[in-house]
């Protein structure tokens, strides 16, 4: 197939390119954009010079020489701008002011009472309003706001479906912008996540990589190739509703025995379960007392958590696993039964140079990834693909 484009369009993409080499690999000089690039150093050189102007890319200087006169260095400016990112949890709302670097500047969280629209739409406003009025001064002030929220997205940023919330067809980018007039960007939570480490966490530059957002329930972002799978309808990932126990439990989505009924927050409501507390932070503390009743509800979870862990190791064969979300903070205590229910489980070649490990963001992971995800949707990534 052959792919051509007007010289407008070519400048449009040589320039995104610049840009997200700075971003990525900065301090480095113009040369080193050159080498890396493929372009020509009069293209760099003019298109750097544009950066420079638009204030997205500082110069500074000199650096080191290899003979000759030293170059000057280039860097991202990530004080350009601001982006908010947000994880709408079941029970909590968590929040993040970031620059453009994904550098959290402040954070807030709120407890939700309930699900009704009126009600988290209120609070979701307050948060974001809260967060603009602590935004420190720069060029191009608030950029975007992205949410991560536990259901399915469409591509115009409607709410699909998400049962643990009880939403169906809720248009939340369209309140969003229609309230503060900055581009929303919405997307699973687990892909947002997904983002987050693989741009700051445990998966840089991995090119297999399974996130497992285990909280108020259990999603996945999927990356194939270096790149977010989202299906053929962009809904891929909602693997916390998959069947684990043929006739379990019912399950808010309409069907039964799915994994996030026995591996997620969930399990804390289970009628019975004599627990000290209800929440992991909460739980994560008793452990650390090693209560019993928690240390062993902790096990319990892990060991579900491996059951299907192994599912999507046997199905995707990645080369990364990594556990994000709120139950992420209990790494401690899941860690060693979902590894080794994992080995007792997983198909022998699957498991060969196949690496678990917690996330680095923490609980932090898809807020950070959802302000990522505004920052890329400023930044613009404009490219061709053959």
């Amino acid at each position: 197939m052959k792919i051509t484009g007007d010289q407008a369009l070519v400048k449009k993409i040589n320039k995104s390119l610049i840009l997200h080499t700075i971003r990525k690999h900065a301090p480095l000089s113009r040369a080193r954009v050159s080498e890396i690039t493929g372009l020509n150093k009069a293209t760099v050189s003019n298109l750097v010079a544009e950066l420079c102007s638009e204030e997205l890319v500082n110069e500074v200087g000199p650096g080191e020489s290899s003979g000759g006169r030293k170059p000057l260095i280039l860097h991202f400016n990530n004080r350009a701008g601001c982006v908010i990112g947000i994880e709408l949890r079941v029970r909590q709302l968590t929040a993040v002011l970031c620059d453009l670097g994904g550098h959290v500047l402040q954070e807030c969280e709120v407890d939700l009472e309930n699900h009704h629209l009126p009600y988290v739409l209120e609070q979701m406003k307050r948060i974001i309003a809260e967060l603009i009025g602590s935004a420190p001064d720069s060029h191009y002030g608030i950029v975007g706001i992205g949410v991560g929220v536990p259901g399915m997205v469409d591509e115009q940023g409607v709410v699909l479906f998400a049962p643990n919330l009880g939403w169906e067809m809720v248009d939340l980018r369209g309140l969003l912008e229609q309230e503060f007039s900055v581009p929303v960007t919405i997307d699973n939570e687990a892909n947002a996540g997904a983002q987050g480490e693989l741009n700051f966490g445990a998966a840089q530059d991995v090119r297999h990589l399974l996130y497992i957002s285990a909280g108020s329930g259990i999603g996945s972002g999927i990356i194939i190739g270096g790149e977010l799978y989202k299906g053929a309808r962009g809904y891929a990932g909602e693997t916390g509703h998959m069947t684990i126990e043929a006739e379990g439990k019912p399950c808010s989505c309409g069907s039964r025995g799915c994994w996030e009924l026995y591996a997620s927050e969930r399990t804390y409501d289970n009628p019975g379960l004599n627990l000290p507390a209800r929440t992991t932070p909460e739980l994560v503390r008793y452990a650390l007392d090693q209560q019993e009743d928690t240390l062993r509800h902790f096990r319990t979870i892990g060991e579900y958590l491996g059951i299907g862990v192994t599912n999507l190791i046997n199905s995707f064969n990645p080369e990364l696993i990594v556990i994000g979300g709120a139950l992420s903070e209990a790494e401690a205590w899941l860690g060693e039964p979902l590894r080794r229910v994992v080995a007792e489980r997983t198909l022998p070649y699957h498991k060969q140079q196949l690496e678990i490990t917690f996330s680095k963001l923490g609980s932090r992971g898809t807020v950070i990834g959802a302000g990522f995800t505004a920052v890329m949707h400023f930044l613009g990534h404009t490219r061709v693909t053959l």
